[in-house]
């Protein structure tokens, strides 16, 4: 019978003048479990083949530049604070991502990768949007590794153990805590089903998956945001990650409100390729199922067949 979650007896493996940190694989490995299911369903619909790795670089390197900026901003005591060391804002294997910054950046990074190849953005992230949410559930795994990021008490038998050496002043040894990281895992694990079920059953389609992702995500981020107990900047008695998660809840429902109107007139939105850019050159397998007809709104014309002067049927394109 469980009792307890036991804390982790090594957080890396040395490899001579190398160090793996356990929270880095879990990063890279939530990474490429993402890549792998965005580029799935995008060729899936139409999306060119050799785009998705392209544009899962520049998603992940200026996500990951975004998201630690907006930790070091946010929780700016280690490294600014009267005992910080600003040399620690580089050390990003030691942990402390923060996910709206991440988002934002990433975003950002990959509008500029597809832009660049003729490409609409809204799609992409509608396909890469349940992929994201399991990658940050193995993600998630690395704060289990560093000991980071916990509840408050619990006598719960899922409790999580934490050390000696990473636990919070004020609890006694033994102390028992929520493991908030494996709460956020299952959440997002829920979340993608969901999202995938939702995504079929209402035609999503435009960015509406995308923007859906954030509304599901940022209702399990608030409870889970308001258990921990790690140092945070405070305003009025609410932690800013949860006054940015319900900005952003706020934002979002607008967004898909509005998205949905506009997708009413201007359904192009949807379309894979930008305007006036060539389409279905490089079309995955499996378009025609949930592929570019259906997501862009534009139906594919049957050509017509004309009779020859012998009374033979022949098609347009085979009379040339």
């Amino acid at each position: 019978m469980i009792t307890s979650i036991p804390s982790p007896s090594i957080n890396a493996i040395p490899l001579g003048p190398l160090t793996i940190h356990f929270y880095a694989l879990c990063i890279l490995t939530g990474i490429i479990v993402a890549w792998k299911i965005a580029d799935r369903r995008y060729t899936r619909w139409g999306g060119p083949r050799d785009v998705s790795l392209d544009v899962a670089v520049w998603m992940v390197l200026v996500g990951i530049v975004g998201a630690r900026l907006y930790h070091v901003i946010t929780t700016p005591d280690p490294y600014w604070g009267p005992n910080g060391d600003p040399w620690k804002a580089l050390r990003v294997w030691e942990g402390g991502l923060g996910i709206w910054g991440g988002i934002a950046a990433g975003a950002l990074g990959g509008w500029y990768a597809l832009h660049r190849r003729g490409l609409r953005f809204a799609p992409f992230a509608d396909a890469v949007a349940p992929g994201v949410l399991i990658g940050q559930a193995i993600g998630r795994f690395g704060n289990y590794f560093n000991q980071e990021l916990f509840g408050g008490p619990t006598a719960l038998p899922w409790g999580l153990e934490i050390d000696d050496a990473h636990l919070p002043a004020g609890y006694a040894s033994g102390t028992l805590f929520h493991p908030t990281f494996l709460y956020e895992a299952l959440w997002c694990v829920a979340m993608a089903m969901i999202l995938v079920w939702v995504e079929k059953r209402l035609k999503l389609r435009g960015g509406q998956t995308a923007v859906m992702y954030v509304i599901l995500y940022v209702l399990g981020r608030v409870w889970i945001e308001n258990m921990r107990i790690d140092t945070a900047q405070m305003i009025m008695g609410l932690r800013l990650n949860v006054w940015t998660s319900i900005i952003v809840l706020a934002g979002a429902v607008v967004v898909l409100l509005a998205l949905t109107l506009y997708l009413r007139s201007h359904p192009q939105l949807a379309d894979i390729y930008l305007d006036g850019r060539p389409r279905g050159e490089q079309s995955g397998d499996g378009a025609g199922l949930d592929g570019v007809a259906e997501r862009s709104g534009t139906a594919v014309e049957p050509q017509a067949e004309e009779p020859a002067s012998d009374g033979v049927v022949i098609n347009p394109s085979e009379s040339q």
